[in-house]
């Protein structure tokens, strides 16, 4: 009664044109976008519930702050460090920004011909053989949904013990403890919940502002450390390979260690998920994605090559009191300084709780928009749109429900928390490899593909063949642990998680999904 209440007080307060907007739980007109916006939600067979209210920059800063690639560079510095060392960071930086550029481009131009939230599970429905269709799609939707909400405890739990690491820094007397990490992550996402409920208007605003802060960031930061720091000699930064993870040659630990580089530019579909609340998607969408990737692919390289010439002795700061964050000891030894160390430090604790926002947004999307299909549990609820705040709040608070019972898990076991952790990496690297392939088989069978107005052109068969020739090695190199010595601790316990929600997507699927998921290319209209 109460909410009754409320939606008509709502409808009441609203002008008489846009009454009949509110009452249908779409949106005011001057949000539903341009007239091939409207075209293209009538193909995809889908009603505008959310506003349109992201264009070119504001996508852009989304695409670049939620990836943050030079942000996260340093949190993960000592994975390339034990496996590559310096070269390793540089040349493998340099190879994976190159390949994730080519997959970025195949991925932008299927969001030009579908810009829809649903993003992979849909373009699967479409594209696949008609055969594996909506068994595909399903198995792809639950990865991409797992991956994504898993995606939000990576970088909550990234900013939360730097936070530790900073503590440590300042105070030798504090002990690393893991549950202080927990209620440090869960405050972060908390923040970032309320960003994306009570200002998710204003959202699209505040992603312009981040792309500042993200760029500025980078330079308060390397500044610095070209000043201060002592510089090592270039052959041997360029030439010289580590391999602390005793593998049979610096080749293997190299590509073993591309696991930091590769988590650094992995993810520029996020935007796809905001597809539906895009003003001219179909071309803004693509340019946004491929300019994210172009921005932090250079800004990324010059936060590597910095690093990589000034960090010191790598024995030393692998082995520094600030646990896994030898950047932080890094910049103390450069600056002698702890108020400098900590000015520094806070620039990437901001940046990364910006990343976390961002996160949830795009992870409560591709959850509602997978609900909306009938591919999850409760799916009416997951799927509900708020009226009159046009977001889908329910998903947003579930992702909050969803970090904090994941997060749970980092008090019992680090190594539990670290398995789920590495889910992002190869749940998302699987979808491309679908995803891409599909549209690679339609190419070589000769199958027109739909109108798109980002186009690969002539380009686009050999763009979707080293996009995969990439991608295959990624995807096996990602399920490796760090190190030769393998014990239950350093065990890269990934394949498990893997394994286990395409088990149990796979079998919930044959009891019950089949019967309520409805494949989005159902809904499809196309006119060509």
């Amino acid at each position: 009664m109460a909410h009754a209440t409320s939606v008509k007080h709502r409808a009441e307060t609203l002008s008489i044109e846009n009454v009949e907007y509110f009452c249908k739980g779409l949106v005011e007109p001057q949000y539903m976008g341009t007239i091939i916006d409207k075209k293209d939600m009538k193909t995809l067979g889908r009603a505008q519930v959310l506003r349109r209210n992201f264009r070119f920059i504001s996508i852009l800063g989304f695409g670049c702050t939620l990836i943050s690639t030079w942000e996260v560079i340093l949190p993960l510095l000592s994975i390339g460090l034990i496996d590559g060392g310096t070269a390793g960071l540089i040349w493998g930086f340099t190879v994976v920004s190159a390949g994730f550029t080519l997959v970025f481009a195949s991925i932008a131009e299927i969001a030009s011909i579908a810009p829809t939230s649903g993003g992979q599970y849909h373009w699967i429905s479409e594209f696949a053989p008609h055969r594996c269709q909506k068994f595909l799609s399903y198995i792809t939707g639950w990865l991409c949904v797992m991956g994504w909400q898993c995606a939000i405890v990576t970088i909550a739990y990234l900013t939360g013990t730097i936070i530790q690491g900073l503590v440590v820094l300042n105070d030798s007397t504090y002990h690393f403890q893991r549950w202080h990490g927990t209620l440090l992550l869960i405050a972060i996402v908390t923040f970032s919940i309320l960003f994306n409920t009570f200002l998710a208007r204003n959202l699209p605003m505040v992603e312009g502002l981040i792309l500042i802060l993200h760029v500025i960031g980078l330079f308060a930061i390397i500044i610095p450390l070209w000043v201060l720091a002592p510089r090592k000699n270039a052959k041997a930064v360029f030439t010289e390979f580590n391999n602390g993870g005793g593998w049979n040659s610096p080749g293997t630990a190299t590509l073993v260690g591309l696991s930091a580089t590769v988590t650094s530019m992995i993810g520029y579909d996020c935007s796809v998920h905001m597809s539906e609340e895009i003003k001219d998607a179909s071309y803004t969408l693509p340019k946004a994605m491929m300019a994210s990737v172009g921005l932090n692919g250079v800004l990324g390289l010059v936060m590597v090559v910095t690093l990589c010439f000034t960090t010191g002795d790598v024995e030393s700061i692998l082995n520094s009191p600030t646990s896994n964050f030898p950047f932080i000891q890094s910049f103390y030894n450069t600056t002698n300084s702890y108020t400098a160390t900590n000015a520094m430090t806070a620039v990437l604790i901001v940046a990364l709780t910006a990343s976390t926002i961002t996160e949830v947004a795009t992870a409560s999307r591709q959850l509602w928009s997978f609900a909306r299909d009938g591919g999850l549990p409760f799916s009416s609820f997951f799927s509900y749109v708020t009226v009159g705040w046009h977001i889908p709040l329910n998903s947003v608070m579930v992702s909050l429900a969803v970090t904090i019972l994941l997060s749970l898990i980092n008090i019992a076991s680090e190594e539990a928390l670290q398995a789920i952790v590495s889910l992002t990496i190869t749940s998302l690297i699987s979808v491309y490899i679908l995803s891409i392939g599909c549209i690679l088989l339609k190419r070589i069978q000769g199958e027109p593909l739909p109108s798109r107005r980002w186009s690969l052109g002539s380009f686009g068969i050999a763009i979707n063949i080293a996009s995969l020739l990439f991608l295959f090695p990624v995807f096996v190199f990602s399920f490796f642990p760090l190190t030769t010595s393998v014990s239950p601790k350093s065990m890269n316990w990934s394949v498990v998680m893997y394994i286990g929600v395409i088990g149990f997507a796979s079998v919930y699927y044959w009891v019950r999904g089949r019967h309520q998921f409805i494949a989005p290319v159902a809904f499809v209209k196309r006119v060509e």
